[in-house]
């Protein structure tokens, strides 16, 4: 058994297909099927199941492929190791983030992160929560941008601020007149929300039951701009996390913004790595930049054609 054989195995789990977990592996689809059925002869049990359109692992298959990817995920670290020591911040680290922060947060602060660790090579992927996690902890990602509250024991959790959420309604709502409201404004409001797996949507939710809100019936959101143009056509009202109406993203005239006064409902960022990770040290330092982020970007946008009067 080899560790070539086992990225072979890890990735046919991944892509489910030969020809596609060969061009992953950079092998010829010949060449991968030929090394996966030597590792199979060589523990005795089938690892796949072979179907004319189709390639599924066993359940042995799927128990070996998870730990072979925590068997590179430690070989890797290894080799992380080393090379950090001459020169901790340079390299590549992979960070995930979900939809509804990354493509509001990045643009404020890429460009400082370049200027910071001119060699690094920050790679991003956009995932839901729950794929971030599983990523993490295999070793597919070295750190997350999350969402609190986490529960996972094997990670370190480093809190970087506090996002407030606005309430978004049409220009025509009754609420649009109003300049701030109170949580309980939203009592037997009924809000349009995202899709299962969103942790915004699980964000929203706790917000409604707080306020006495609801989910409004018949319609869920695949992201955040599909809610901001229901909320443009007079479709609904939904909550917006601050850093999604900031520029540059474009006002809306359709879109009152109304802020919430003292202790506005908000969520939690923080970044987050596994325990064990070799490269503990500087995440803790790109952690540190990331909570950096200007005050401003913080708060509710100056007064436009998108928003209230303060």
């Amino acid at each position: 058994m080899n560790l070539r054989d086992l990225k072979y195995l890890v990735a046919l789990a991944e892509h489910k297909h030969f020809g596609r977990a060969a061009a992953a592996s950079f092998v010829s689809q010949p060449t991968l099927s030929t090394q996966i059925k030597k590792l199979e002869d060589e523990l005795g049990v089938a690892l796949v199941e072979r179907a004319p359109r189709r390639v599924m692992l066993t359940p042995i298959g799927l128990e070996i492929a998870e730990r072979a990817r925590k068997v590179i995920a430690e070989v890797e670290q290894m080799s992380e190791i080393a090379r950090r020591s001459q020169d901790p911040e340079a390299g590549s680290v992979r960070l995930g983030m979900f939809p509804t922060l990354g493509p509001y947060l990045l643009p404020h602060v890429v460009p400082h992160l370049r200027e910071r660790f001119p060699r690094l090579e920050l790679l991003l992927v956009e995932e839901k929560t729950d794929q971030i996690l599983a990523r993490l902890r295999d070793g597919r990602l070295d750190a997350g941008l999350l969402a609190l509250p986490i529960h996972d024991e094997q990670l370190h959790v480093e809190p970087l601020f506090d996002e407030p959420f606005l309430l978004a309604v049409p220009r025509q709502h009754p609420m649009a007149t109003r300049s701030r409201l109170a949580l309980h404004d939203l009592d037997e409001l009924h809000l349009l929300l995202l899709e299962e797996g969103h942790c915004l949507r699980d964000q929203a939710l706790d917000v409604c039951r707080m306020a006495g809100a609801d989910e409004r019936d018949g319609f869920r959101a695949t992201s955040l701009e599909t809610l901001r143009q229901m909320v443009a056509s007079g479709v609904g009202i939904t909550l917006l996390p601050v850093l999604a109406v900031q520029p540059p993203v474009p006002p809306s005239p359709d879109i009152r913004l109304l802020r919430f006064d003292s202790d506005p409902p908000h969520r939690r960022i923080a970044m987050v790595w596994r325990k064990s990770s070799a490269m503990g040290g500087f995440l803790g330092k790109l952690a540190e930049e990331f909570r950096q982020l200007p005050p401003a970007l913080l708060q509710p946008p100056p007064a436009g054609p998108d928003t209230t009067l303060p």
